[in-house]
């Protein structure tokens, strides 16, 4: 029997450099009073979100992707040619096929890079962050561009009091590349099916074939409605303080990092309350700069932790060097934590 030749790589990897793209227009909450019955005191106090990012014609998935990826990539120090994999996490790429990453790579410059879509909601950033270090230890990567894009507009009910205000778009990117030391921990990621109904997409694709569309969802106007983002928010909210601040944790053990040992704290930003819940369970320390982009940024799904981070670093409440505990949690019901080092 023929001896398959062992896989070499880097020892470790990190994160090299981060990059995120915010789209122009920027949409207070009284924009989303114009469908819905609340108020902006009411948004606030139950999201935090105070304004968010609406992507127009030009600001397509992949127009975003490029503008992020390229700033990740200049800040790792590295070409594009020397990407060797790009790892696109999207729930709203509305082409089945082929994968936008394909067009990102291409867009970037890449020499032919390995490149496909991954769907995991908004635990996506995590899983691609996952799959991009096992690339460059194992050795089929020596660099990986791991981007969340999102134009959840097109995917938001305007006429929906329950999430109409939640959702925003925009795009965050980073390089993974090899390291001497460990950079990022162990991921502690998984999914629990049995909740898919909590978080899930209004109506199939396949329901918009010809024929029968009586059964179809209508709008105010006697439109049938486009398929959009819909969740059970008192379930998600539950699920999401008590389960994933036990991930959380679970991640923490698996780095061999307590509380005190942190520097910054990432999470997915998908509620200021939920936030703020999550970093009272794990009862951080005063020190520790908690993530709260969503305020301005809104819900962005897969692309919010590298938004996030790029944020973070820009305004120096973060530095390169700090330990970070990053988690997302969405759609699925899915979730991916690990703790890293921050470029």
């Amino acid at each position: 029997m023929a001896k398959i030749k062992p896989s070499k790589g880097a020892p470790y990897a990190r994160i090299l450099g981060v990059g995120g793209y915010r789209p122009t227009r920027v949409v207070p909450n009284e924009v989303i009073l114009e469908k819905i019955d609340s108020s902006d005191e009411w948004i606030r106090s139950r999201s935090g979100i105070e304004t968010r990012h609406w992507a127009g014609p030009e600001e397509t998935v992949a127009a975003m992707s490029v503008e992020a990826s390229g700033k990740a990539i200049a800040d790792a120090g590295i070409d594009a040619e020397q990407i060797g994999a790009v790892v696109v996490s999207t729930v709203s790429h509305f082409s089945q096929t082929p994968a936008v990453a394909t067009e990102i790579a291409d867009k970037l410059g890449t020499d032919k890079a390995a490149a496909f879509d991954i769907s995991a909601g908004c635990a996506g950033f995590g899983y691609g962050l996952t799959l991009a270090k096992g690339m460059v230890v194992e050795g089929s990567a020596e660099y990986v561009l791991v981007i969340g894009v999102e134009r959840l507009s097109d995917l938001t009910d305007r006429e929906d009091r329950a999430t109409a205000f939640l959702f925003g778009d925009g795009a965050g990117a980073v390089v993974v590349g090899p390291s001497q030391e460990p950079a990022i921990g162990p991921t502690v990621w998984g999914s629990e099916g049995d909740k898919s109904e909590t978080i899930k997409q209004t109506v199939p694709w396949d329901r918009f074939r010809i024929g029968d569309v009586s059964e179809l969802p209508l709008d105010s106007e006697g439109n049938v409605k486009f398929p959009a983002i819909t969740q059970e928010g008192q379930a998600v909210f539950r699920w999401a303080v008590y389960e994933m601040a036990k991930v959380a944790q679970q991640a923490l053990d698996a780095a061999g990092i307590s509380p005190d040992d942190l520097d910054v704290f990432i999470p997915h930003q998908a509620n200021v309350r939920i936030i703020d819940s999550m970093v009272k369970t794990l009862k951080l320390p005063e020190h520790v700069t908690v993530a709260r982009d969503i305020r301005t940024t809104g819900n962005t799904s897969a692309a919010s932790i590298p938004l996030a981070m790029e944020r973070l670093l820009a305004t120096g409440e973060a530095k390169s060097g700090d330990t970070a505990l990053v988690i997302g949690f969405g759609a699925g019901l899915v979730y991916a934590a690990t703790v890293v080092t921050l470029p």
